[in-house]
């Protein structure tokens, strides 16, 4: 991985909006977000009082934004702090497939976007909106007709694709459903020449432990605050 992508990877969400996604980026040069309906996620260039003015331009009162990475500065008396934990980034950079088993996966689309947010709300992967499916390609597993586990993607830095809303139904946990959507989501970035990324909580040892027997390494870890701003 050259340095350029290594730098942009440590500020992935702001390189995704200036880059990839900055056909739906909102804000400009010091802070930018997605549109409320895609994301909660927003990024900044600098924490400096300019960066969180801009920020503050760009977050209606009584709504929750997310910012992650290096730059999570302090926010003036006017927001509280809904959350905050610490994220490991982990690359998976190599370049073999990975086995898929035999479960049955289907491809969602917009159809399946209320079944996606019971589900999130269930199993609480992390935030995921009614428009979030626009931001890449997301399988999923269905069990008599019921969607109990999915996974897709998410920001996109350079040729790196991140794998999120990876989530099974605490039903159906055990079963292998979150390593087999893993894999088909690391094997479509694989046949577009795309490395896959992700985030988890420093907290969630079982995730990592997936994580890191499908093939990705810890690369850097830092920061996340979710925030509402009050006034």
């Amino acid at each position: 991985m050259d340095s350029e992508l290594e730098r942009h990877l440590d500020n992935p969400f702001w390189s995704s909006l200036v880059t990839r996604h900055a056909h739906l980026a909102q804000g400009g040069a010091l802070a930018r977000r997605y549109p409320p309906a895609i994301s909660r996620i927003a990024a900044l260039a600098g924490d400096g009082a300019g960066h969180v003015a801009a920020l503050e331009s760009l977050v209606a009162v009584g709504e929750e934004i997310g910012t992650a990475g290096p730059f999570v500065p302090m926010l003036p008396p006017n927001w509280e702090t809904v959350s905050e934990a610490q994220l490991v980034q982990m690359v998976r950079a190599e370049r073999t497939a990975l086995p898929v088993g035999n479960v049955e996966v289907t491809v969602l689309d917009a159809d399946d976007v209320p079944e996606m947010l019971a589900l999130v709300e269930t199993a609480k992967p992390g935030p995921f909106r009614p428009r979030t499916i626009e931001l890449g390609t997301y399988f999923g597993i269905r069990e008599n007709g019921r969607l109990v586990a999915m996974a897709g993607e998410r920001t996109w830095v350079g040729n790196c694709r991140e794998v999120s809303a990876v989530c099974t139904h605490p039903s159906v946990e055990g079963r292998g459903f979150a390593r087999a959507l893993v894999a088909r989501v690391v094997n479509r970035m694989l046949r577009a020449g795309e490395t896959a990324f992700l985030h988890v909580r420093n907290t969630n040892v079982r995730a990592m432990r997936i994580y890191r027997a499908l093939g990705f390494r810890r690369r850097v870890e830092y920061r996340m605050r979710y925030a509402r701003r009050l006034a």
